[in-house]
């Protein structure tokens, strides 16, 4: 497999987080169950993320959730203002590309993120 430089890390890492902008508004990290129903939705700062820097993007500052649907969280999906999915990855309590601490959301529940990073690596 191909080892990919800083340059394209950075560059391959920028394209993706900057799809989340596409649309005139800001775009959201949605907490899903298994079968795709909104848990809680959150609201990225627009933009969303920073340049990257070695492959990795920071998030902006993320806006809560401060009354979630509810359910069980298995998954997270970022889309665009447009509601075009632009990522899907992993939720669990660790381990996962996002760690919360309790998957089980109750209704009227704030569920907030701290800090999110996407990173492409070298190979």
């Amino acid at each position: 497999m191909p080892t990919l430089e800083v340059a394209a890390r950075n560059a391959a890492c920028n394209a993706i987080v900057d799809l989340i902008d596409a649309g005139a508004g800001a775009g959201t990290l949605v907490f899903e169950t298994s079968g795709d129903v909104e848990v809680a939705t959150l609201t990225f700062s627009d933009p969303a993320f920073g340049n990257a820097a070695t492959g990795t993007a920071t998030a902006s500052a993320i806006t809560s959730d401060t009354s979630a649907t509810g359910g069980t969280v298995a998954q997270a999906s970022f889309y665009d203002s447009d509601s075009n999915k632009v990522l899907e990855c992993t939720v669990s309590t660790s381990g996962a590309d996002i760690n919360l601490s309790s998957l089980s959301v109750g209704a009227g529940d704030t569920v907030s993120v701290s800090s999110l990073t996407v990173t492409v690596p070298a190979s």
